[in-house]
């Protein structure tokens, strides 16, 4: 199964959230790639790659150099893999726009590679531009992390319009898993406003485990390690924890 992990509002814990995820189903047993399509490349760094020495990322899907299959990196944990991201993916863009098929290009790699894993979890840009919208094209179900914080809202309705776009003209299969919310204060009077924002207008699963703010959390990719490998007994390690079970009952059902 392919999960898309999106949100085009930046510094909302989705990178965070993909990371973690991912490594949380990989201790769990599951097979797990992650899969890097931001130009930032956060998610790479996040889990001990050095992308400035890296020869192949993503970038080379997008430009068809390399099959998906020949981009795929070790990780931490042998059920955990890692197809990168590179700077170079910020040119994928411009260079995409002759492409008749350029939203499928991600998608008809990914093929190819699908059935090898129990999850592809994708990392997207902050941004609704042709990346994101093949990361969407390519998935089974998305995923929405949202900040407990009130401007966090405001992009949603967008998001749910681009993702609505992409079902009647691109890719009708693909489902909302639901959303996350992610740096909660239980301090804060505002972020329990957030929450309860969301539970009364947002038309999908809201899960249950919610991501705090954690300086662990923080700290964790300044290392190049998961929350796992850098405090799994932190607030914020729990949380993952938690929500890689609540995820994997959920689809289990």
């Amino acid at each position: 199964m392919i999960i898309t992990v999106v949100n085009q509002k930046g510094g909302v814990g989705k990178t965070t959230t993909a990371v973690n995820l991912s490594a949380y189903l990989a201790a769990m047993g599951k097979f797990v790639l992650l899969l890097d399509i931001d130009p930032q490349a956060n998610a790479s760094s996040g889990v001990g790659l050095n992308v400035a020495e890296l020869e192949k990322s993503s970038y080379n899907i997008f430009s068809k150099e390399h099959r998906a299959d020949e981009l795929i990196f070790d990780s931490f944990l042998t059920t955990h893999k890692v197809i990168p991201s590179s700077p170079h993916l910020a040119g994928a863009t411009v260079e995409l726009i002759k492409d008749e098929n350029r939203e499928f290009v991600l998608n008809d790699a990914l093929l190819e590679v699908k059935n090898h894993f129990d999850y592809i979890i994708i990392d997207c840009p902050p941004s609704l531009d042709i990346l994101t919208l093949n990361g969407l094209v390519s998935a089974d179900k998305v995923l929405i992390p949202v900040q407990a914080e009130y401007y966090a809202l405001e992009g949603l309705s967008s998001l749910l319009h681009t993702i609505n776009l992409v079902q009647e003209n691109l890719k009708p299969s693909l489902e909302i898993l639901g959303s996350v919310i992610t740096m909660y204060d239980k301090r804060n009077t505002l972020s329990k406003e957030v929450l309860n924002e969301m539970y009364k207008n947002f038309p999908f699963r809201i899960f249950r485990s919610v991501i705090p703010r954690n300086v662990r959390l923080t700290e964790a990719p300044s290392f190049g390690k998961t929350i796992l490998q850098y405090d799994p007994k932190s607030k914020g390690g729990k949380a993952y924890e938690r929500l890689a079970k609540e995820f994997l009952a959920y689809l289990n059902q």
